[in-house]
């Protein structure tokens, strides 16, 4: 079974026990099963991030709880075990996480580009403090006393988990000092070594499967025991930010000053902190605690270094995910040997076609390792990696597996270099790499480990817009060979869908069936109908060809106006057209180059899509849009329109989308939980348009 067919079986089954578990209350497997299956899920979608696809459970919430808790959780809990139904809380501001850095060179890259966008030569002041390895917490306080506790959740909404936070003593019910007003404070919550040590001790005299590490530990015991059973596991704190909401007071000028007097409220504060004056004088700090980390009395994987003087910080901004004035430097990765049993190649949605180990499973960095990267092959030949070495194995910041090197004094005498296959392992299509690029591929896009990822791009909101149509459907079109190529599904009929049917295993061995049903049959009939008349540049966009998106498909479709004209367009004709580049055009020559490709286009045309645009179209979309010449920076979330959907309607009616804002942009349309760029938009006077602006902006042109 490749890695692709491991990963679409896991999230069948995750899907399948997490509908059981949360909107059913009736489990079919232990706790432990299904925290097993999780966790090898997130393993392998770290390892082979080409086949992760925005469905999947690791990337979206599972029932009543995201599924980040899920994967923390540990062993879950019955419903009936739960001390409340998990309400959610909504941050006084979104809890971001950190851009990582893992060399000195990163450290002084961005020490270099926080005093370029500061515009100053001088040392900045630095504060390090340890990263804990443990849970991110919000508390929110009111005039001195505690009054909610939330986990980071996706960063905007997180769980209330306040009756067990109460219960750890490190945490101040009640401040020492009278702060009048609300704020919050974050944290990190966390298991002491010993009382980690301690608790999987209990679990193995109870014949119970122990935690994995720490992280697991504390966030399994927050969410799914009741305060009671919580407050005996021993878990501790530290805190390090305090987000004002209403405070009668202002706070200090500096984080360190900040972290000072949260320790005079009550708070306990990471002992080691330290304010370093300068890059240099931060990376010294930082090598002299690699050297102790394991002496002290918590887990820790790196440390935080974060702009000291508060009043920088606005200036620094944020990215959508990262705040600009933070980064953690990541310690190196815990390093084992084990041996390389074999080297397979995986097949991607876009065609790449990579190297993995298959290992002799080993524990590494609190996890058990089976499959590691090898990256591709010009990686693998480098370091002369082959199959029967005993290797190094690490994971790169501790999440993704990967195969460091060769032991080779441990090289058996008839061990051969390993060669790239040139055809692809799973259709025969030959192998393409483009010129400068490191990773092969196969274009052959009905081929079958292609097949369910592209099956999913084609039939997206983006693309085809069909309905219905989605990952776990298609897995079962796929494994009945109902479906072979993205033409097989306008051969499908109401009866074929209907009479689906998909199987799970209880524990007890037990086989369960569900069958599809007439009135789903219909409804994905109809929408597979209904997409036989889409737009030209929707099916190309589809197709999947690389490096194509949906602005490149539009492009695409006014500039040759039928499929048949852009089959023959040669590299030359292609990069000569408006917004398309060499790279573009070499990718979209060689994807119309593969036979099979030719033929997919011909059954797609047999089946009665569109494949050209009438002539009046083709003059209307050419003509300048009422936007044209305008440029626009979107920021924030909207409740209307996804990113995407907002770009397209400015697209469409002319205007161009930019990710910076400069005294050129036209406006920012701003939306909830808006970043720096809102504020650097004022600091410019640049107009911003809220959402029913922008609503009513695309309202009065048509879009």
């Amino acid at each position: 079974m490749t890695p692709a067919d491991r990963i679409d079986e896991l999230r069948r089954l995750i899907n399948h026990h997490a509908e059981l578990y949360y909107e059913r209350s009736a489990p079919e497997i232990a706790d432990a099963e299904y925290d097993s299956l999780v966790n090898e899920l997130r393993d392998l979608e770290a390892q082979f991030p080409d086949l992760i696809v925005p469905d999947s459970p690791t990337q979206r919430v599972q029932g009543r709880v995201a599924f980040e808790n899920l994967v923390e959780a540990g062993p879950l809990l019955s419903l009936a075990e739960s001390e409340d139904n998990a309400p959610k809380h909504r941050h006084a501001e979104q809890m971001l996480s950190l851009d990582n850095a893992y060399s000195e060179a990163e450290l002084r890259a961005f020490d270099e580009r926080v005093r370029k966008q500061l515009e100053t030569a001088e040392d900045i002041d630095y504060v390090c403090e340890l990263k804990i390895d443990g849970l991110s917490i919000a508390l929110t306080y009111d005039n001195s006393s505690l009054k909610r506790a939330a986990t980071r959740g996706d960063g905007v909404h997180g769980e209330v988990v306040t009756a067990n936070v109460q219960t750890i003593k490190a945490i101040p019910k009640k401040l020492r000092t009278l702060v009048i007003g609300k704020f919050e404070v974050r944290g990190e919550i966390f298991f002491p070594r010993k009382a980690f040590e301690a608790l999987n001790n209990e679990k193995l005299l109870a014949g119970e499967v122990p935690f994995a590490n720490p992280r697991n530990a504390a966030a399994g015991t927050l969410r799914t025991l009741k305060s009671g059973a919580a407050a005996k596991r021993g878990l501790s704190a530290f805190v390090y930010q305090i987000v004002p909401v209403d405070l009668q007071d202002p706070l200090p000028v500096s984080h360190n000053e900040v972290l000072l007097m949260l320790e005079r409220w009550g708070f306990p504060r990471e002992p080691h902190t330290t304010l370093c004056r300068g890059i240099e004088r931060t990376i010294d700090v930082i090598e002299s605690w690699k050297e102790e980390r394991g002496t002290f009395d918590f887990d820790t994987d790196g440390v935080v270094i974060k702009v000291d003087r508060l009043a920088d910080r606005p200036v620094l901004g944020t990215t959508s995910k990262f705040p600009r004035w933070a980064i953690a430097f990541k310690f190196p990765a815990e390093q084992k040997t084990t041996l390389l049993r074999r080297i397979e190649v995986n097949v991607g949605r876009t065609g790449a076609v990579t190297p993995f180990a298959m290992l002799e499973p080993v524990f590494v960095s609190g996890s058990t390792v089976s499959m590691a990267t090898l990256h591709n092959a010009d990686d693998l030949a480098r370091k002369d990696i082959r199959e029967g070495d005993t290797v190094l194995v690490e994971k790169a910041g501790d999440v993704i597996p990967r195969v460091v090197g060769p032991v080779l004094s441990k090289r058996p005498p008839d061990a051969q270099p390993w060669v790239m296959p040139t055809e692809c392992p799973r259709c025969g299509a030959a192998l393409h790499r483009g010129e400068g690029e490191a990773v092969w591929r196969c274009e052959n896009t009905s081929c079958p480990a292609r097949l369910q990822r592209g099956l999913e791009h084609f039939a997206s909101r983006s693309a085809m817009n069909i309905e219905g149509l989605g990952e776990s459907l298609i897995a079962q079109l796929i494994e009945g060979r109902l479906v072979q190529d993205y033409a097989d599904v306008y051969a499908l009929t109401m009866e074929t869908l209907a009479g689906l049917t998909s199987s799970s295993t209880r524990s007890d061995g037990k086989a369960i069936e569900r069958r599809f049903g007439e009135k789903n049959a219909a409804k994905v009939v109809e929408q597979i109908e209904r997409s036989r008349t889409n737009e030209l540049w929707r099916l190309i966009y589809g197709l999947g060809i690389r490096h194509v998106g949906e602005r490149g498909a539009e492009v695409l479709e006014e500039a040759f106006g039928s499929m048949d004209a852009l089959i023959v367009a040669t590299v030359e004709q292609l990069h000569s057209t408006r917004e398309i580049g060499p790279v573009l055009a070499a990718s979209i020559r060689s994807w119309f180059d593969e036979p099979r490709n030719r033929q997919l286009i011909k059954r797609l045309r047999a089946a009665g899509l569109r494949m050209d645009v009438p002539p009046e179209e083709r003059g209307a979309r050419s003509a300048p849009g009422p936007l044209a010449g305008k440029t626009y920076v979107l920021t924030g979330t909207l409740s209307a329109l996804t990113r995407e959907q907002a770009t397209d309607a400015i697209e469409r009616l002319g205007g161009k989308v930019t990710g910076s804002v400069s005294r050129k942009t036209t406006a920012v349309v701003v939306g909830v939980d808006a970043g720096s760029k809102a504020e650097k938009a004022r600091t410019l006077g640049v107009a911003t348009l809220d959402e029913p602006a922008f609503l009513a902006l695309l309202a009065e042109h048509g879009s």
